[in-house]
């Protein structure tokens, strides 16, 4: 995943050493030590779906990971998303060094949070020394997982490097150009913000909206373009690049980010809302999970209510009609960025966790 490719090649006083068991897509910087899966991986499935106890490494994988690691002269293991730890404890046992874990949103719902996992949950946060948050949200909802709280602490995720942006100004004649990006699933309120864009675009019929991202939704999404009427006023480019993507940024005059709770899958702060932001996008987004840490409601940008797309197009409506709130949440977006989501800031909590975790252990 992105965030986690930007964590691992934005460290500076350590050097981090891959463990994965695929490599997909691109990936540059610090390659992956791939540790093949064991063959009988989908006989503890199985055993899962059955007893509802989380399937666990191998003993042969375990080795396996633990050979690179003693082979780089390891000194502390960082498990990121708490669901794919519990299945790692294995390794952290093998390991037997400091343990760090990385909460991330998606990862505190489902079966990490039933009580079938929760023998797991208590030795996971046992073993670690560290348990870190991407938002103070997160922070509770995994203290009411079990986790002591002396151990928790907030990680927030690593920025890349936050380009110079020119001032944002309302467009003439109304040409409103809207953005979202995001993976197409249900959380991200993709079918709330097209919604609500056809209620904006009623007043203004010139504006458009881009939909950036791929997933299992877009066939549903590009059916409710054409009940809706929209024809060419939304666009969905698919996946893009980061430098594609801050292309869009620039040319957007609003964002949008209306996640909403999907079977208690939450957002920690996405980051795609986050460099929006620092694009001096304005952003209207949604009372959900760690949004609200990012966004003042009315001073770095508009906040509504989840699955709220009456109250998405009137924060739209308001933003369009207002020039001097538009102009003010633009750069107080930028600004809230800046101060408690830089990149150096980032890197810097995280290695200060690594040397606690470390410390901790001796």
């Amino acid at each position: 995943m992105l965030h986690v490719h930007r964590h691992i090649n934005a460290l500076r006083e350590f050097r981090p050493v891959v463990l994965s068991q695929k490599e997909k897509g691109s990936w540059s910087g610090i390659r992956p030590n791939i540790i093949p899966r064991s063959p009988l991986r989908e006989i503890g499935r199985l055993r899962e779906r059955i007893t509802g106890l989380p399937w666990q490494l191998s003993v042969a994988e375990a080795r396996a990971m633990t050979a690179v690691l003693e082979k780089n002269s390891c000194r502390l293991l960082h498990l990121f998303f708490g669901d794919a730890a519990a299945h790692c404890l294995p390794l952290a046992d093998a390991f037997g060094g400091p343990l760090v874990i990385s909460f991330h949103g998606a990862d505190v719902a489902g079966a990490f949070a039933g009580p079938a996992y929760r023998g797991t949950r208590e030795r996971l946060f046992a073993r670690a020394a560290r348990v870190g948050c991407r938002s103070s949200e997160l922070l509770e909802r995994v203290a009411e997982l079990g986790c002591p709280g002396e151990k928790l602490c907030l990680m927030r995720t690593i920025l890349p490097g936050l380009p110079d942006s020119p001032h944002k100004s309302p467009p003439s004649e109304g040409g409103w150009r809207i953005l979202q990006a995001g993976r197409l699933i249900p959380k991200k309120g993709t079918l709330t913000a097209l919604l609500a864009f056809a209620r904006f675009r009623e007043e203004y019929p010139l504006a458009t909206f881009t939909l950036v991202g791929e997933g299992p939704m877009r066939p549903t999404l590009e059916a409710e373009v054409v009940r809706l009427g929209l024809g060419n006023s939304v666009r969905m480019p698919g996946f893009l690049s980061q430098e594609a993507l801050l292309e869009e940024y620039a040319a957007a005059h609003i964002y949008l980010h209306p996640s909403e709770t999907d079977h208690g899958d939450r957002e920690g702060v996405p980051n795609a809302l986050l460099e929006a932001m620092a694009c001096r996008l304005p952003p209207v987004a949604t009372r959900h999970g760690g949004i609200p840490e990012a966004i003042e409601d009315g001073v770095s940008g508009l906040l509504c209510e989840e699955a709220d797309s009456a109250g998405l197009s009137r924060a739209l409506l308001a933003l369009a009609g207002d020039p001097g709130l538009y102009q003010k949440t633009s750069e107080a977006a930028r600004e809230k960025v800046l101060r408690d989501f830089s990149p150096e800031e980032g890197i810097r909590a995280v290695e200060a966790i690594y040397r606690q975790a470390m410390v901790c252990a001796c």
